[in-house]
């Protein structure tokens, strides 16, 4: 039965946040096309599409500037004052943030001795430490994220010294299918030539 577990659990892992983000997606679009039939005499097919990427788009643009950025900085000032909703909103903006910055942060490939010395492991330099953990060390250390094979949602963040990384000059993007296909395709070398 051990064997049920294990497929079970990993058709967990794939399905569900394959299926929070169809439901999100879905709901969201549904209330947009609900007030939009409310409250507009035109309607059609992909209104609620455009009506929602623009309003990303407009919100994106006014958190860029200096006013709003105050606007929001006050009203993130209120939801933290707020003991429950606090955890809540700060733990998903952190995840937001490092999802749609994920293609920034996956872009330094080096590789570090993990799991043990004399054994090297593909990984990806993360930003630099706080100044709680830096304190820790008595020399330069860097946070080092080691994704697993087949699954890039899971794996190890590892404190190392930086003169044990060696950095590759990979592209990104090979070094992803590195580790996407288990070293079935090799990273390839930042010339497009190559």
């Amino acid at each position: 039965m051990k064997w049920f577990y294990k497929y079970f659990v990993n058709g967990l892992i794939v399905i569900v946040p394959i299926a929070l983000t169809a439901v999100v997606v879905v709901n969201i679009f549904a209330f947009t096309e609900l007030l939009l039939g409310q409250y507009l005499p035109i309607h059609f097919p992909g209104l609620a599409l455009a009506v929602v990427l623009c309003l990303i788009v407009f919100i994106g643009w006014l958190s860029s500037h200096w006013i709003s950025k105050k606007l929001i900085g006050y009203c993130e000032q209120v939801v933290g004052s707020i003991p429950v909703v606090k955890f809540i909103y700060n733990s998903v903006k952190q995840i937001s943030t490092a999802v749609f910055e994920s293609q920034k942060l996956l872009e330094n490939a080096v590789l570090v001795p993990y799991p043990h010395p004399g054994v090297k492991t593909l990984g990806f330099v993360m930003p630099e430490l706080s100044a709680p953990l830096a304190a820790q060390f008595s020399e330069d250390h860097v946070c080092v994220f080691i994704p697993m094979s087949l699954n890039l949602t899971s794996g190890f963040n590892i404190l190392i010294p930086r003169r044990d990384i060696i950095p590759l000059d990979v592209t990104s993007e090979s070094a992803l299918q590195y580790v996407i296909t288990a070293g079935a395709i090799m990273p390839r070398c930042n010339d497009s030539n190559n």
